[in-house]
């Protein structure tokens, strides 16, 4: 990975260099808890980076000591797995690159259609390999966190009906979308070419004008042919052309699936799946008919129309289109073609291989895409790693960068003569407590610098990691202003199950906060994302906020979901499969924007004030309301909050005062 010139940080260096003093060394652990990871240590050139004046953040300098977050999921395939791409012809998955064109599905429910989509990110992780199996023979592998369209909406591949695993999962009972496996391609042999010209030129009339061969209309099919002829040593007489298309004495399934493909591009169409060939010539019928009958495939013959049609709909067009592989993209097109199946796609059998296996997925426009006939869940990516070359999806939480020397640059800055003291942000935009610091201990050391030159700061974190460094911030907050937060949106376990799956329950993470607060040390909760029609009803508020202040916090800030670009595809794609009732109703909230209006967020805010108030968070000296802010409220600087360091202020701000919303997703 060459990461020359490549910045690590939000805002390049103040001299323009390179953030990087040498390449990234790549590690993987085996243990459990890294399994899949990989984390590359660098050495950076700078650790304190000054935040864009364009957020409108409450503070100006951050630490991020790590790029990439532990806590987002994994859904993965075999790379061997053949997806469907936009020229309608498979690739493996693990060929599969951004930017190409695929086809995924569009639509609401049910009520679905094939879509030319195009990948956004492709990446590679090792999971324990699963085997889905269904009743027309088709196999899949793929880990146990990877899902499928069912009759019923998104399954996992595994699951579980209760506890921590719960989740919708595959059973027998389920039924898979799509046209099911698809057919092996032919080999190009030079039987299977002479059976292709044979066709072409049959189904285009027949004859050469001159020495040229048939003016076929489709391109590809003109291409191929030419090339095809090139290799045969050309046709330049009646003679060579006789040649060319006399009937085998005994054709072989290479020089039949050829002739089939050469007539199709000659005389056929593919019209809402539904796959015709057309012939006026008796013999010629007779030879479709005989290649098609030996073949397999079901059909029936419209004598009328003199034309062959397809039976089976677009399953059996599909098997057509792999097995004989025309030349012509524009006939393989089935874009806007209802999703409808007419196979046995029945799951049979759910078998754990037993093994760990190489696996590989994709990012998509569509947030999905078609494997192995069936349709396929995708990852809905963050676009955080772009810009150090790794892809903007699972790279993100199983690609680690790790800023090893942190501390030491840490100390350099803060003993620098132009560095005036002011209040660092900690865990704003990756979590600097997620399970790869129990492996790198960063912290203590940050921690230490910022106590050793008394400079004020602050974390927010998901994680309860944090505790482990409890004694170090006790003695920080003893010289200088510690802000400490953790963030919990919703009390609503099942809720966290499906949006937050890599993170410690709510529950613990007010935990934290509790234990912070028996302590002596002020920690309060940054409530977000409040999400939409699913955790903000007066009750989910309610118990959110009694819940917060049952663990003693100093102050709770609600922030309403923000959708930025990038979480904006993966929270809307989880919408989508979970919630499909609350798109249009999302539609309608956000629009094109990253906020929802400015009035929905001040009524947020009003009722967490009012809740707030109600169970006695902030109440101190003589029962004063503090919701947040200053010193003695341990707070970390949110938007809208001023320097972070003012006096109290006596409500909660409304969310509309937002410029730029905390990474909470």
């Amino acid at each position: 990975m060459r990461w020359d010139n490549l910045r690590l940080d939000d805002v390049p260096a103040e001299d323009g260099t390179p953030l990087i003093e040498r390449g990234a060394i790549a590690r993987t652990f085996d243990t459990p808890g890294f399994r899949g990871m990989t984390f590359y240590e660098v050495q950076a050139r700078s650790i304190v980076n000054r935040v864009p004046e364009s957020s409108q953040m409450a503070f100006s300098w951050t630490i991020n000591p790590y790029r990439g977050c532990q806590h987002a999921c994994v859904y993965c395939m075999s790379g061997e797995t053949p997806i469907l791409m936009a020229d309608g012809r498979p690739r493996p998955l693990a060929k599969v690159r951004a930017g190409d064109e695929i086809y995924g599905t569009v639509g609401a429910g049910s009520a679905r259609r094939y879509a030319i989509t195009t990948v956004l990110a492709h990446w590679s992780t090792v999971k324990p390999a699963y085997r889905v199996v269904l009743a027309d023979g088709t196999q899949l592998v793929s880990s146990g966190d990877h899902r499928f369209l069912t009759e019923r909406g998104w399954k996992h591949v595994t699951g579980a009906e209760s506890g921590a695993a719960r989740r919708p999962f595959l059973t027998v009972r389920n039924k898979l979308a799509g046209t099911g496996a698809f057919a092996e391609q032919p080999k190009q042999s030079a039987a299977y070419r002479r059976g292709y010209l044979c066709g072409a030129i049959r189904g285009s009339g027949g004859h050469f004008a001159g020495s040229r061969p048939p003016a076929l209309a489709d391109p590809d099919a003109m291409a191929r042919t030419t090339s095809y002829l090139a290799r045969v040593g050309g046709a330049d007489s009646s003679e060579q052309v006789e040649r060319l298309i006399a009937w085998p004495a005994i054709s072989t399934a290479d020089w039949r699936r050829g002739f089939l493909a050469g007539t199709f591009d000659a005389a056929g169409s593919c019209d809402g799946g539904t796959l015709r060939i057309s012939s006026t010539a008796a013999e010629t019928t007779e030879r479709l008919t005989s290649c098609l009958e030996t073949l397999g495939f079901r059909f029936t013959l419209e004598r009328g129309r003199a034309r062959i049609r397809l039976a089976g709909a677009l399953s059996e067009t599909m098997r057509f289109l792999h097995a004989t592989d025309p030349a012509s993209t524009r006939k393989r097109s089935i874009a806007d073609v209802p999703l409808t199946s007419d196979v046995g796609l029945r799951v049979t059998a759910i078998e754990p291989l037993g093994l760990d296996l190489p696996m590989y997925d994709i990012t998509t426009g569509t947030g999905d895409f078609i494997a192995n006939g069936v349709v396929s869940h995708n990852c809905f990516a963050r676009n955080t790693h772009t810009y150090l070359d790794l892809d903007a999806g699972a790279d993100f939480n199983s690609r680690v960068v790790v800023k090893v020397n942190a501390p030491e640059l840490l100390r350099r800055k803060l003993a620098s003569p132009g560095w005036r003291g002011e209040h660092i942000a900690m865990g704003t935009n990756v979590d600097c407590y997620q399970r790869a610091e129990g492996k790198y201990r960063l912290m203590p050391g940050i921690i230490g610098a910022l106590r050793d030159f008394a400079n004020p700061f602050s974390i927010l974190t998901k994680g309860t990691l944090i505790l482990r460094d409890i004694d170090l911030l006790e003695s920080a907050a003893a010289v200088t202003s510690v802000g400490l937060n953790v963030s919990a949106g919703f009390s609503d376990e099942s809720l966290w199950r499906s949006v937050e799956p890599g993170t410690p329950a709510p529950a613990r993470r007010l935990e934290v906060c509790a234990a912070f607060n028996d302590r002596g040390l002020p920690c309060g909760v940054l409530m977000g994302p409040v999400i939409p029609y699913l955790s903000d009803s007066p009750a989910q508020l309610d118990a959110t906020v009694r819940a917060i202040a049952a663990a003693g916090a100093v102050h709770v800030t609600p922030i309403v979901l923000h959708l930025r670009p990038g979480a904006r595809e993966w929270f809307l794609g989880w919408l989508r499969e979970n919630h499909p009732g609350l798109v249009t109703r999302y539609e309608e909230l956000y629009g094109r924007r990253a906020y929802a209006p400015k009035t929905y967020q001040a009524r947020i805010a009003g009722q967490v004030r009012e809740l707030a108030q109600r169970y006695g968070i902030g109440r101190t000296r003589g029962g004063r309301f503090l919701p947040r802010g200053g010193a003695d409220a341990g707070s970390v600087p949110v938007p809208g909050s001023g320097s972070g360091s003012a006096e109290p202020r006596d409500e909660v701000p409304a969310a509309g005062d937002q410029g730029e919303q905390l990474t909470l997703l």
